[in-house]
Formats: structure tokens, sequence, C-alpha cells
């Protein structure tokens, strides 16, 4: 695709690549499964509001199909006047608006049960839609480029109608040195349904191919250890159990160690042509370049968080102590340090919350919040097929936003329940300040919206516990948050360069090369030569569990922003008046420019700078030491 229409249609080509979903019917669903039963209620999405049924849908598909044979009429045609350039970027991104649409329906029917035959056919459809879309308009950067940067900026100033297209038009300038000819374009386009297969291949696997294994718990109960299941059962209090769950779920891992190490192989190769391709010195100069990220802020986060490892031992020694545990090991990880009768986070209960909890940011927040809620727009337990995990999708321009759960009516899912929302009220912002054209907004600045969510929710629970045992179970589910997505994620951030840096020196990568790669890299995190923590070589197949090791250089953006979240709470929950304001600011900017930009101008956040990440091991030391303080009063 052209790297212009890229950035235009970056709500289906980048977002909705890992946002999917199946038929849904537009009412209260009985659930599948023994957590979605313990639910008061559980909601599937309503569709209709994309399209009524998929006959409606086939409709939009010939018409989008009929569309892209039209534009190649505009080839040759952009220098010829600012109005021609016009015309023909507006169509371009009329038709790639209807186009995202109609893959975001087929994605999310996919999603809701991905052994459905028929939703495969559709998203297959959809997916190749997008790959007749990429050869249409590959031509469009090589000839933005060959009409020149004065003639494109005479245009821009003599034409209003061109300012939605400013942004990207300047973009497609900057990618000079890196975009390559009329014909190397189409060669790129033709390539790229091929060169995304190994994430249709993993998600395959692993939602709906691998056999899983069951194991019989002490209390007699048999579980199945399915992807939702090991996230349950991996927290259980009994420790054998643990024990049992981890060997149990990563001993079928292991089983497919050599062909997951194949298909994440495809993957990085995959990074590593497309790179060498364009003339990139490496596939993290082109995951950066992306989004004109300067390249000190993937550095000075891993030397932040490598200089914080002590802050992240401390508190794995005080979970040991508060779990009474001296031999710590890996499946000690996910237990609550400490049991407190907080009761069901059921779905209710977990709006009720989250909705309170996020009252500093004001009314219009809220608003856009409460019609979230009110509305038919979440599919929230687990079923048989259903896509694991949690993600937000609103790439339709002038759809809301659709949200997947996998709700297990427990305090995590009400957190990421909170997270979700964050997404779609920042999706919601966005839209509403923001053309089509510059709508969709970085991960980079994505995850801040959401996890602030989550901290804010945390000290909500924190602040109205009823009991100190109760307290110290929020401060220590708040540590843990810290831990998961500024320390794990920045290990899956360097697991991921390391495998492609591997690449790029021309090195075999097996499954059995990964899984040492990756053992090394959780031994020094969690401090298994200082005897911090003991990691089992078993469970060093973690990596193969990992779906976003498939969206290329996404993982390290968790830790990037959680630390930009972290700097935002710190000011919201010292009083800071103005804050509010400039972090609305931020969202309602959407993808108007670059995310480092947005976050400088808008906010004085400077991720180039220790301070953005200090924040994070700030308030990491401030919950350990409001957790030292409480059990002192013992």
């Amino acid at each position: 695709m052209s790297d212009f229409m890229k950035k235009i249609t970056y709500g289906a080509s980048a977002l909705a690549t890992f946002m999917a979903l199946g038929t849904a019917a537009p009412v209260l669903a009985e659930p599948n499964t023994e957590a979605a039963e313990a639910s008061s209620e559980t909601y599937v999405w309503d569709l209709t509001d994309i399209y009524a049924d998929t006959d409606e849908w086939a409709e939009a598909y010939a018409e989008v199909e009929a569309r892209l044979e039209g534009l190649t009429q505009y080839k040759g045609t952009l220098g010829d006047s600012a109005e021609a350039l016009e015309t023909a970027l507006r169509d371009m991104s009329d038709t790639a608006k209807e186009a995202v649409r109609v893959y975001v329906y087929t994605s999310l029917t996919r999603d809701q049960d991905q052994r459905v035959p028929e939703s495969q056919e559709m998203f297959g459809k959809a997916m190749a839609l997008f790959q007749t879309y990429n050869e249409a308009v590959s031509w469009v950067d090589p000839e933005l480029l060959t009409v020149g940067e004065e003639t494109i900026r005479g245009f821009m100033a003599e034409n209003p109608d061109l300012e939605p297209f400013t942004f990207q038009l300047e973009n497609t300038l900057r990618r000079a040195p890196y975009t390559l000819d009329a014909d190397g374009e189409a060669l790129m386009a033709q390539a790229s349904l091929a060169l995304s297969q190994a994430n249709e291949i993993y998600s395959l696997y692993a939602n709906a191919s691998i056999t899983w294994p069951t194991a019989t718990l002490s209390d007699g109960s048999e579980v199945k250890l399915n992807q939702a299941g090991y996230s349950r059962y991996r927290a259980v209090s009994n420790r054998d159990d643990r024990k049992l769950v981890f060997d149990t779920f990563w001993g079928a891992w292991n089983e497919y160690e050599s062909g997951m190490g194949a298909t994440l192989n495809a993957q990085v190769l995959s990074a590593v042509f497309r790179a060498k391709a364009r003339g990139y010195d490496s596939v993290l100069q082109r995951a950066l370049f992306d989004d004109n990220l300067p390249p000190e802020i993937y550095t000075q986060l891993v030397d932040q968080v490598n200089a914080a490892l002590p802050t992240f031992h401390r508190y794995l020694k005080m979970r040991g102590q508060m779990l009474d545990i001296d031999d710590l090991g890996y499946f000690d990880i996910y237990p609550p340090i400490i049991e407190a009768d907080t009761g069901v986070f059921d779905l209710k209960r977990s709006e009720e919350l989250t909705f309170q909890s996020l009252k500093p940011f004001g009314e219009e927040y809220l608003a856009l919040l409460r019609e979230g809620l009110d509305g038919k727009w979440m599919h929230s337990h687990p079923q048989e097929g259903k896509e694991t995990g949690a993600y937000m999708n609103g790439s339709v321009y002038d759809v809301h936003p659709y949200v997947l759960l996998n709700h297990n009516d427990d305090y995590d899912s009400m957190s990421t329940f909170s997270h979700e929302w964050g997404h779609a009220v920042h999706t919601m912002l966005a839209k509403t300040e923001q053309p089509f054209e510059t709508a969709s907004y970085s991960t980079f600045i994505a995850e801040m919206a959401s996890t602030i969510n989550e901290i804010l929710l945390q000290e909500y629970m924190i602040e109205n516990a009823e009991t100190k045992e109760e307290k110290l179970f929020y401060l220590g589910e708040a540590l843990e948050s810290l831990r998961g997505t500024f320390f794990r994620q920045t290990m899956f951030g360097e697991f991921e360069l390391a495998i492609h840096e591997a690449a790029e020196r021309g090195e075999p990568l097996t499954g059995a090369k990964m899984t040492q790669m990756y053992g090394e890299l959780l031994k020094k995190y969690h401090g298994h030569d200082q005897g911090v923590m003991n990691i089992d070589d078993t469970y060093a197949i973690e990596w193969a569990f990992i779906p976003h090791f498939y969206y290329e250089f996404y993982v390290y953006q968790y830790a990037t922003s959680i630390s930009g979240a972290a700097w935002f709470a710190e000011q919201f929950l010292g009083g800071d008046e103005d804050v509010k304001e400039n972090f609305l600011n931020v969202l309602r900017a959407g993808g108007s420019d670059y995310p480092h930009n947005i976050l400088l101008n808008e906010a004085g956040l400077d991720m180039t700078k220790p301070d953005a990440y200090q924040a994070v091991v700030r308030r990491m030391n401030s919950i350990m030491d409001r957790m030292d303080a409480l059990m002192a009063e013992d």
C-alpha cells in the first residue's frame, strides 16, 4: 500500500489487524462458560450498526470492489492542479473508509467464533479486498514525489480542501528516502497478503487448532487449560495447583515449539524483508520511523527499566514474604499477595466502579463513556472459539467503537474492562475533533489513554477499601499491573529486538533458539541468578503464547504508555488543574500529528527524557511504602 494511503487506512490495516468478530445477535445471550454463568448478565454486540445483515455486507463489498477499479483513473493526474489532487485524494479516502467498514464487519464476525467456516470465508474476502486496494493505490507515493515538494506545497497553500490531507502529504514527503518507484511499490503491495500470513497461522493454532489439556486440581475439579482457563487458574491459592497449571499448560506449548518457532520466524523474516526492501538500516528503524519517533525513546525505555530492576526485585521479594514462600517460582507470580473479600466483579459492578473512578476526567469524558456503556457495543464473556484477550475496534469512522472482552468476573477483568473503555472514549474524542483522514491515532498514545484508566481505578479502589486487607489487596494489584506492563512488556520488547537483530545478522531462528533467548531474559528480569525468583526452563516457551509478537514492535509501546500514564496520573492525583484539559487535548488530536509531537506540544511530556519513565518507578516505590506502613500497624 502507498504509505500515504496506509496512514489514511491505519484503522483497518494496523489496528484492525488484530481486532475481529463473528455473527452476533443484538440481545443478551446465554454464556457458554462457567465464568460467564456466574455473571449477572452477558452482552453480545450488535453489528447491525455496521451492516443490517450479511446480504447488505455483500452489497457493500461489491460496491467497494467496483470503486477500486476506478482509482487507477487518477494515475498521472496528481500534478495537474490543486483541484485534480484534491479530487483524487478525496475519492481514494472515501473508498478507503468504506473498505475499512467492509473489513471490520468480517473481522468482528470472525472473532466471535473462529470455528465458523462462513465467517472465515468472509474475512478472507475482506483481506483480499485490501490486497486489491493496496495494489490500486500503490502508485500514489511515487507519483507525489515525482510531482515534487515545491508543487505539492503550492497546491496545499492554494486549495483549502486539501487540509484534511495535509499531514499525510507532509508525511509522504518525509518518507521520500524509503519510497520505491511505482513498480517497486506495486510489487510490495502484491506481496503484502503473503507477508502477513504468519499472524493468521498463529491465531488459528492458538484459538482453534491446539488440543488443550485438562488438569485435576487438589479439590478434585477437572479444568480445561485453554488460554482462558490458564488465565483463570494460574492465580489459584493452592501452590501445588498453580505449579500443575503451569506445568500442564506450558508443557502443551512445548509440544509446538518447532512449529511456533517457524511461524514466528516467518513473521520476523517478513519484517526484515520489508525493511531492507525500502532501504532502512533495521526493522527497529522502520518501526520507529512510521510514527517519526526519536530512537532515544526506545533506548531510554530499555535503559530506565533495566536501571529499575532493583525496584522490581524489591516487589518480588515482598511477594515472596507476603505469600510466605522462601523459594519463589515463576508460577507464584499471578496469585494476589493477600486474600481479601472483595466480592464478585460482575459486569454491572465493573461498569459502576469504572464510571466512578474516572470522574476526574470531567463531564465530557463521562458522557461519552455512559453512551458506550448504555449501548450494545460490547461482547463481554468467553465462548468456545472466540478470540482470546480483549480489544477495542473503533476503525469504522461513522459507527461507534466495539469492545471485545473475556470477562471472568474478577478484579483483573474489571481492570481490563476499564482499559478497553479508555480506548473507546479516546476513539470517540478523536472522531469528534478529527476527520476520517486524521482520526486514527498511534498506538504510542493509544495505550496511555487506556492505562491511565487502570491507574485511576486502582487509586479509587485503594481509597475506598473498607478493610486493611482489602486495601493491601488493591495495592498489590496495582503493583502487579506495573510489573505486567512496565517490566514484562519491556522484556517482550527486548526479546523482539533480539530476534529481529539475530535475523538481520543472518542467524537461523528456530523454536529452540527462541526459547533459549527468551529464557535468558526471563532470568535477568526476575533475578534468577540473584536468588530472587526461580525460572524453570519449561516455562521459557512463553514466547510462543504472546500474540503481540506478530504486530512488529507493538509491545514496547505498552511500557512507554504506562510510563506516560503514570506521568499524567501523578499530576492528576497531585491536584494539578491543567493536566485534565492537556490530556484530553492529546486524545482529541487523534492522528493529526506525530505522537511524540502531540505529547510534547499539548502536555509537555518528553518521552526521550528519563523523567517520563521514572514516574512509574516512583509510583511503584510509593505503593510498596504504603504497604510496608500498613503491615507495620500490626
